[in-house]
């Protein structure tokens, strides 16, 4: 294995090790924080951060290739529709009269 596959390696898992921790961190934060607000707030900063992270881990394990395509179209189809669908259910939740 050379430097440069050592490098890729050791990056790969650095951003699929910290986009694993943002979805734990985020499924603790749906568990503990004590309002809707609060929930809705944790699950999709980690939602975002984690699933774009692990992505770009699976996106370095795979090199350059179809399946990296892939994973940057799944990428970016995710990080369009998660903000947009947060924001749907906090304004249903907001006309339905939760305060």
């Amino acid at each position: 294995m050379s430097g440069v596959d050592l490098v890729i390696e050791i990056l790969s898992w650095v951003f699929i090790l910290s986009g694993s921790a943002f979805a734990v961190i985020g499924a603790v934060g749906m568990l503990r924080f004590p309002d809707f607000w609060a929930r809705l707030h944790a699950v999709s900063v980690a939602d975002s951060g984690g699933v774009i992270l692990l992505l770009i881990g699976m996106a370095l394990q795979a090199g350059w290739g179809l399946i990296a395509v892939k994973l940057l179209i799944i990428g970016v189809f995710l990080f369009i529709t998660g903000p947009t669908s947060t924001h749907a259910v906090a304004s249903a939740a907001l006309v339905s009269g939760l305060r």
